[in-house]
């Protein structure tokens, strides 16, 4: 007897709402019932980031220090950082250092006395904003050439006194304001670039998260690099060609998972069942959560203590 010597079973999204509507006791016949479940599974997956870390997630980001800026985007789709370092020499390998940087919460960022002093970082607070560009009334009043560092717009009121702004297709950084004037800007932040812009483009705001530094790097060129650990969003469902962005040891409980939230608002399921799914559910996910886990050891010593 020879065995297939393939590791390869995974469910499409078509197979993976078929299973969880035969869990229900229902049959998958709809258009509709294919859009309400994909639309449960992606909740789902909001769900499992919220409820902690999924290591599948997990990637690392860098990103040069300018010198004398204190706030950088990070890519929207990031749930939060793990660990983080301030990195001097990034590429030398014979002189790379990676020295820790404190994380730091916004009230302990706000009583900083002076946000822009210059050093070598220490601190950082991540502001964990949605992502989401939001249109407003304001215009530029002036042309902004690639190179410029104040803007000037028609009403500085309707903007947030630090952030980021975006104009046609750049993506902007501004630590101050003076009047209705962007002062000290960023130029061609979140992977854009700068460019020239005309009077009366149409200035949006962008709610990105960003990471402030402090102090702001003190060091010309690229001697200071940030470099990160994240946890990402995990990807859409897609439609029904496409496997889930999960390994495989997560299937039995995205089915479960699915099969119990699509019980809550089908009709003709029996309540009785959609306790069992609930139970089986949290179950699957127990599982794999103390399987998707860090395994290595610890040593805890305790400290103690003589008073004469």
């Amino acid at each position: 007897m020879t065995t297939t010597g393939t590791t390869s079973f995974n469910l499409d999204v078509n197979d993976l709402i078929e299973e969880a509507f035969e869990r229900c006791g229902l049959e998958l016949r709809t258009g509709y019932d294919f859009k309400t479940a994909r639309r449960s599974l992606n909740l789902l997956t909001i769900e499992w980031a919220n409820r902690g870390i999924n290591l599948w997630t997990v990637e690392q980001g860098a990103i040069p220090l300018v010198t004398g800026q204190a706030t950088y985007p990070i890519p929207v789709d990031t749930i939060d950082l793990m660990d983080m370092v301030i990195r001097q020499n990034n590429g030398v390998q014979s002189n790379q250092i990676d020295i820790n940087i404190s994380r730091i919460a916004e009230p302990t960022y706000m009583s900083l006395p002076n946000k822009l002093a210059q050093g070598r970082p220490i601190q950082v607070w991540i502001n964990r904003q949605s992502g989401q560009t939001n249109p407003t009334t304001v215009v530029l009043t002036a042309n902004v050439t690639s190179s410029d560092t104040t803007i000037n717009v028609s009403d500085s009121t309707k903007l947030a006194s630090a952030g980021f702004i975006q104009i046609d297709s750049e993506t902007i950084s501004y630590p101050n304001v003076s009047g209705n004037q962007l002062i000290n800007c960023a130029r061609g932040q979140n992977g854009t670039t700068a460019t020239s812009h005309l009077t009366a483009a149409a200035v949006s705001v962008q709610n990105l998260p960003s990471i402030n530094i402090w102090p702001t790097p003190n060091s010309p060129g690229s001697q200071y690099t940030f470099v990160y650990y994240r946890l990402r969003r995990i990807q859409d469902a897609g439609s029904g060609i496409y496997v889930q962005d999960i390994p495989f040891r997560f299937i039995p409980c995205m089915v479960a998972g699915l099969a119990y939230q699509l019980s809550t608002k089908l009709p003709n399921v029996d309540p009785n069942r959609i306790g069992m799914l609930k139970i089986d559910y949290e179950q699957q996910f127990q599982l794999a959560a103390d399987e998707d886990r860090e395994k290595a050891s610890i040593r805890i010593v305790p400290r103690n203590l003589f008073y004469a």
